[in-house]
Protein backbone atom coordinates (compact mmCIF):
# COMPACT_ATOMS: atom_id res chain seq x y z
CA UNK A 1 0.00 0.00 0.00
CA UNK A 2 1.30 3.42 -0.96
CA UNK A 3 0.52 6.75 0.64
CA UNK A 4 -1.33 9.86 -0.42
CA UNK A 5 0.87 12.80 0.52
CA UNK A 6 -0.42 16.36 0.21
CA UNK A 7 2.39 18.87 0.03
CA UNK A 8 1.83 22.50 1.02
CA UNK A 9 3.83 24.58 -1.46
CA UNK A 10 3.66 27.92 0.31
CA UNK A 11 2.38 31.28 -0.99
CA UNK A 12 3.84 31.12 -4.50
CA UNK A 13 7.58 31.77 -4.46
CA UNK A 14 9.24 28.33 -4.92
CA UNK A 15 12.02 29.43 -2.54
CA UNK A 16 9.44 29.55 0.26
CA UNK A 17 8.70 25.82 0.08
CA UNK A 18 9.90 23.75 3.02
CA UNK A 19 12.88 21.45 2.58
CA UNK A 20 10.57 18.47 3.09
CA UNK A 21 8.11 19.71 0.47
CA UNK A 22 10.88 20.23 -2.08
CA UNK A 23 12.32 16.79 -1.42
CA UNK A 24 8.96 15.08 -1.89
CA UNK A 25 8.06 17.04 -5.03
CA UNK A 26 11.41 16.61 -6.74
CA UNK A 27 11.33 12.84 -6.14
CA UNK A 28 7.66 12.25 -6.95
CA UNK A 29 6.69 9.76 -9.66
CA UNK A 30 2.93 10.37 -9.45
CA UNK A 31 1.69 13.94 -9.01
CA UNK A 32 -1.90 15.22 -8.78
CA UNK A 33 -2.99 18.85 -8.65
CA UNK A 34 -6.14 20.96 -8.83
CA UNK A 35 -6.71 23.42 -11.64
CA UNK A 36 -9.34 25.24 -13.62
CA UNK A 37 -9.92 23.42 -16.88
CA UNK A 38 -7.67 24.76 -19.60
CA UNK A 39 -5.26 26.38 -17.14
CA UNK A 40 -1.90 25.18 -15.85
CA UNK A 41 -2.98 25.60 -12.24
CA UNK A 42 -1.22 27.68 -9.60
CA UNK A 43 0.14 24.70 -7.64
CA UNK A 44 1.55 23.12 -10.80
CA UNK A 45 3.09 26.43 -11.84
CA UNK A 46 4.96 26.72 -8.53
CA UNK A 47 6.74 23.40 -9.10
CA UNK A 48 7.41 23.89 -12.81
CA UNK A 49 10.89 22.56 -13.56
CA UNK A 50 11.11 20.54 -10.32
CA UNK A 51 9.36 17.33 -11.38
CA UNK A 52 11.12 14.24 -12.65
CA UNK A 53 10.91 13.86 -16.46
CA UNK A 54 9.16 10.50 -15.98
CA UNK A 55 6.64 11.78 -13.41
CA UNK A 56 3.03 10.94 -14.27
CA UNK A 57 0.72 13.93 -13.81
CA UNK A 58 -2.97 13.86 -12.87
CA UNK A 59 -4.67 17.25 -13.40
CA UNK A 60 -7.86 17.46 -11.35
CA UNK A 61 -10.04 19.88 -13.32
CA UNK A 62 -12.71 21.60 -11.24
CA UNK A 63 -16.17 21.07 -12.77
CA UNK A 64 -17.16 24.60 -11.73
CA UNK A 65 -15.39 27.64 -10.27
CA UNK A 66 -17.21 30.97 -10.62
CA UNK A 67 -19.69 30.04 -13.35
CA UNK A 68 -22.57 29.68 -10.88
CA UNK A 69 -22.97 31.07 -7.33
CA UNK A 70 -21.65 28.82 -4.57
CA UNK A 71 -25.05 29.22 -2.89
CA UNK A 72 -26.67 27.35 -5.80
CA UNK A 73 -27.36 23.68 -4.79
CA UNK A 74 -25.95 22.62 -8.15
CA UNK A 75 -22.56 24.06 -7.14
CA UNK A 76 -22.30 21.74 -4.14
CA UNK A 77 -23.64 18.79 -6.12
CA UNK A 78 -21.04 19.17 -8.86
CA UNK A 79 -18.14 19.63 -6.45
CA UNK A 80 -19.25 16.77 -4.22
CA UNK A 81 -19.31 14.40 -7.19
CA UNK A 82 -15.93 15.73 -8.30
CA UNK A 83 -14.31 15.05 -4.91
CA UNK A 84 -16.00 11.64 -4.63
CA UNK A 85 -14.67 10.63 -8.03
CA UNK A 86 -11.11 11.77 -7.40
CA UNK A 87 -11.09 10.17 -3.93
CA UNK A 88 -11.84 6.82 -5.56
CA UNK A 89 -9.27 7.32 -8.28
CA UNK A 90 -6.50 8.37 -5.89
CA UNK A 91 -7.29 5.50 -3.51
CA UNK A 92 -6.85 3.09 -6.42
CA UNK A 93 -3.56 4.71 -7.45
CA UNK A 94 -2.22 4.45 -3.90
CA UNK A 95 -2.63 0.67 -3.83
CA UNK A 96 0.81 0.25 -5.36
CA UNK A 97 2.66 3.58 -5.00
CA UNK A 98 2.85 6.95 -3.28
CA UNK A 99 0.95 9.81 -4.90
CA UNK A 100 1.85 13.44 -4.23
CA UNK A 101 -0.96 16.02 -4.26
CA UNK A 102 0.18 19.61 -4.75
CA UNK A 103 -1.51 22.38 -2.77
CA UNK A 104 -0.61 26.07 -2.77
CA UNK A 105 -0.37 27.64 0.67
CA UNK A 106 -1.19 25.27 3.52
CA UNK A 107 -3.46 22.28 2.73
CA UNK A 108 -5.54 22.65 5.89
CA UNK A 109 -6.10 26.40 5.47
CA UNK A 110 -9.02 26.69 3.02
CA UNK A 111 -7.29 24.19 0.72
CA UNK A 112 -9.23 22.00 -1.72
CA UNK A 113 -7.34 18.95 -0.49
CA UNK A 114 -9.26 18.89 2.80
CA UNK A 115 -12.29 17.60 0.88
CA UNK A 116 -10.25 14.62 -0.32
CA UNK A 117 -8.70 14.19 3.12
CA UNK A 118 -12.03 13.75 4.88
CA UNK A 119 -13.07 11.17 2.28
CA UNK A 120 -9.84 9.16 2.44
CA UNK A 121 -8.23 9.50 5.88
CA UNK A 122 -9.93 6.38 7.26
CA UNK A 123 -9.38 4.29 4.13
CA UNK A 124 -5.74 4.77 3.13
CA UNK A 125 -2.52 6.22 4.54
CA UNK A 126 -2.69 10.00 4.16
CA UNK A 127 0.02 12.47 5.12
CA UNK A 128 -0.06 16.27 5.02
CA UNK A 129 2.98 18.54 4.79
CA UNK A 130 2.14 22.07 6.04
CA UNK A 131 3.15 25.17 4.13
CA UNK A 132 3.47 28.92 4.62
CA UNK A 133 0.03 30.46 4.07
CA UNK A 134 -0.68 32.93 1.31
CA UNK A 135 -1.81 35.53 3.84
CA UNK A 136 1.56 35.34 5.62
CA UNK A 137 3.33 36.04 2.35
CA UNK A 138 0.97 38.94 1.65
CA UNK A 139 1.21 40.75 4.98
CA UNK A 140 4.99 40.38 4.87
CA UNK A 141 4.92 41.99 1.41
CA UNK A 142 3.39 45.14 2.93
CA UNK A 143 6.52 45.63 5.05
CA UNK A 144 4.49 46.10 8.23
CA UNK A 145 3.76 43.76 11.18
CA UNK A 146 0.18 42.54 11.01
CA UNK A 147 -0.32 42.13 14.78
CA UNK A 148 1.12 43.70 17.92
CA UNK A 149 0.78 42.70 21.57
CA UNK A 150 -2.77 41.54 22.23
CA UNK A 151 -4.21 42.29 18.78
CA UNK A 152 -6.93 39.93 17.60
CA UNK A 153 -6.53 38.81 13.99
CA UNK A 154 -9.64 37.92 11.98
CA UNK A 155 -9.57 36.04 8.68
CA UNK A 156 -12.74 36.59 6.64
CA UNK A 157 -13.96 35.72 3.15
CA UNK A 158 -15.19 38.53 0.88
CA UNK A 159 -17.92 36.10 -0.20
CA UNK A 160 -19.71 36.67 3.13
CA UNK A 161 -22.88 38.80 3.15
CA UNK A 162 -22.07 42.50 3.44
CA UNK A 163 -23.71 42.83 6.86
CA UNK A 164 -21.60 39.97 8.25
CA UNK A 165 -18.42 41.40 6.73
CA UNK A 166 -19.07 44.81 8.27
CA UNK A 167 -19.69 43.32 11.71
CA UNK A 168 -16.58 41.15 11.69
CA UNK A 169 -14.37 43.96 10.40
CA UNK A 170 -15.64 46.29 13.10
CA UNK A 171 -14.96 43.79 15.89
CA UNK A 172 -11.31 42.98 15.13
CA UNK A 173 -7.92 44.66 15.52
CA UNK A 174 -6.13 43.16 12.52
CA UNK A 175 -7.77 41.75 9.42
CA UNK A 176 -7.12 39.48 6.45
CA UNK A 177 -9.80 39.16 3.76
CA UNK A 178 -9.53 36.49 1.08
CA UNK A 179 -11.46 35.55 -2.10
CA UNK A 180 -11.78 39.12 -3.38
CA UNK A 181 -12.41 39.28 -7.15
CA UNK A 182 -15.91 40.49 -8.01
CA UNK A 183 -16.61 40.93 -4.27
CA UNK A 184 -14.38 44.02 -4.07
CA UNK A 185 -17.17 46.66 -4.17
CA UNK A 186 -19.02 44.88 -1.35
CA UNK A 187 -15.82 44.58 0.69
CA UNK A 188 -14.98 48.25 0.14
CA UNK A 189 -18.41 49.30 1.45
CA UNK A 190 -17.99 47.07 4.52
CA UNK A 191 -14.55 48.49 5.27
CA UNK A 192 -15.88 52.04 4.92
CA UNK A 193 -18.80 51.29 7.23
CA UNK A 194 -16.39 49.86 9.82
CA UNK A 195 -14.03 52.86 9.50
CA UNK A 196 -11.07 50.83 8.20
CA UNK A 197 -11.09 51.49 4.47
CA UNK A 198 -8.19 53.97 4.50
CA UNK A 199 -6.01 51.50 6.44
CA UNK A 200 -6.54 48.57 4.06
CA UNK A 201 -3.89 47.19 1.70
CA UNK A 202 -4.48 44.99 -1.34
CA UNK A 203 -1.83 42.42 -2.31
CA UNK A 204 -2.12 40.44 -5.54
CA UNK A 205 0.05 37.45 -6.51
CA UNK A 206 1.82 37.62 -3.15
CA UNK A 207 5.54 36.59 -3.17
CA UNK A 208 5.48 35.95 -6.94
CA UNK A 209 7.29 37.84 -9.70
CA UNK A 210 4.12 39.79 -10.63
CA UNK A 211 3.26 40.75 -7.05
CA UNK A 212 1.56 44.11 -6.48
CA UNK A 213 1.13 45.91 -3.13
CA UNK A 214 -1.16 48.96 -2.98
CA UNK A 215 -3.43 50.83 -0.62
CA UNK A 216 -6.95 49.63 -1.35
CA UNK A 217 -8.10 53.24 -1.73
CA UNK A 218 -5.83 53.53 -4.81
CA UNK A 219 -7.44 50.58 -6.62
CA UNK A 220 -9.93 50.96 -9.44
CA UNK A 221 -11.39 48.24 -11.63
CA UNK A 222 -11.33 44.49 -11.12
CA UNK A 223 -8.81 42.51 -9.06
CA UNK A 224 -7.95 38.78 -9.10
CA UNK A 225 -10.08 36.42 -7.01
CA UNK A 226 -7.03 35.29 -5.08
CA UNK A 227 -6.00 38.76 -3.99
CA UNK A 228 -5.75 39.41 -0.26
CA UNK A 229 -6.71 42.53 1.72
CA UNK A 230 -4.76 43.28 4.91
CA UNK A 231 -5.53 45.71 7.71
CA UNK A 232 -2.72 45.90 10.26
CA UNK A 233 -3.28 45.90 14.00
CA UNK A 234 -2.02 48.80 16.10
CA UNK A 235 -1.87 47.12 19.50
CA UNK A 236 0.29 47.16 22.58
CA UNK A 237 4.05 47.54 22.15
CA UNK A 238 6.95 48.45 24.50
Amino acid sequence: MGRLICVGLGPGDPDLMSVKAHRLVSGARHVAFFRKKGRMGQARRIVDGMLLPEAVEYPMDYPVTTEIPFTDPEYNRLLSAFYDGWAERLAALCVMQDVIVLCEGDPFFYGSFMHLYTRLKDRIAVEVVPGITGMSGCWTATGLPVTWGDDVLTVAMATLPEEDLTARIGQTDALVVMKIGRNLPKLARALQAAGKYDDAWLVTHGTMANQTVQKLSEISGEVPYFSIVVVHGQGRRP
